[in-house]
């Protein structure tokens, strides 16, 4: 995982980190980037294109992530939105076929760590 510093961060194609979203902003940082940090203990590193089916399965797991939380400056997330997801989320809802396709350019090459390539590129966005 990378340092503080976002400098260098790459994506999973080895070039440049693009941003995630900025409408809704994302990421730990709340910079529009998924950035591997040392201290997000819940590496929000996946830029995932979020669908109905991982929405309503991530709040089966606790995570509630359409219900807006103004008090947070939450806007509450809707099928269509980009967003930076926790790696370990990800993994749980892909391996209950459940995941969102992934946004390669603006996924942290950190996952790599995790998740090899050809999951990643079985798994992208359309438009990719």
């Amino acid at each position: 995982m990378s340092t503080e510093s976002d400098a260098d961060d790459r994506n999973v194609l080895g070039e440049p980190l693009e941003p995630c979203s900025g409408a809704p902003e994302t990421g730990y940082l709340r910079d529009g980037h998924c950035r591997a940090l040392r201290r997000d203990p819940g590496r929000h590193e996946v830029c995932a294109e979020l669908t109905e089916a991982f929405l309503t399965f991530t709040a089966t797991r606790g995570n509630d992530l359409t219900t807006p939380r103004p008090e947070y400056g939450f806007p509450g997330l809707e099928p269509g939105d980009r967003w930076c997801l926790c790696l370990p989320r990800w993994v749980e809802a892909y391996e209950a076929g459940r995941a969102p396709p992934v946004v390669l350019a603006a996924t942290n090459e950190a996952v790599l760590e995790e998740l090899d390539t050809e999951t990643l590129c079985a798994n992208a966005v359309d438009d990719e």
